[in-house]
């Protein structure tokens, strides 16, 4: 009797599929509500902070809805919705393990060897937080050059700005940090000292 029961929720969550792509938003809708207490307890599971997993549930849900005509509807959908959460939380934490080494190597220390398990998710979420006090356009070129990891001329070109823009407003930006740091979150200058 269970095995009926569990092939009935299959089907309904298939039909709900076929819905969504056909644009049903009703279904996409009802789709989120059943998965979205999993989706972010996963992402707040890698990352450690409730801000950091809803970012990864929004997007993972934007991923899931944009792929959704390549699903295979005979697989279940928890565990694909749950891989790219755990895809997007992965890259998430290597990104802001390139920023730590950027922050540490910009700060002069002398080894920049950090990997993701040596950056503590408080550490990380603090880190995210003092980015978040610069000026817009100081966080622009700061996510588009270290989150992700566009080249100068690549960022300038996202930016609509010349090459040299872009190193100068890196240099103040960081430099804007580095103050952010110093007056609000004194414990990341122990960190990357």
């Amino acid at each position: 009797m269970a095995r009926s029961g569990t092939s009935e929720i299959a089907t309904a969550e298939a039909t709900l599929i076929r819905q969504a792509r056909r644009g049903d938003a009703a279904a996409w809708e009802t789709l989120v509500r059943q998965h979205q207490e999993a989706v972010f307890r996963l992402g707040y599971l890698l990352l450690r902070t409730p801000a950091e997993a809803e970012d990864v549930a929004q997007e993972a849900f934007v991923r899931a809805f944009l792929a959704l005509d390549s699903f295979d509807e005979e697989r279940p959908f928890r565990p694909w919705l749950l891989q790219i959460t755990r895809n997007l939380a992965k890259n998430r934490l290597r990104s802001l393990s390139r920023y730590w080494q950027m922050v540490k190597r910009w700060w002069g220390e002398q080894d920049t060897a950090v990997t993701v398990t040596s950056v503590r998710p408080d550490e990380s979420a603090q880190l995210w937080q003092a980015v978040q006090q610069l000026r817009p356009k100081a966080q622009e070129v700061i996510y588009l050059r270290y989150f992700l990891e566009l080249s100068e001329v690549e960022t300038a070109e996202a930016l609509g700005i010349p090459p040299g823009t872009v190193k100068s407003r890196l240099h103040r930006a960081l430099q804007q940090l580095k103050l952010v740091i110093e007056l609000d979150f004194a414990e990341l200058k122990e960190v990357i000292e």
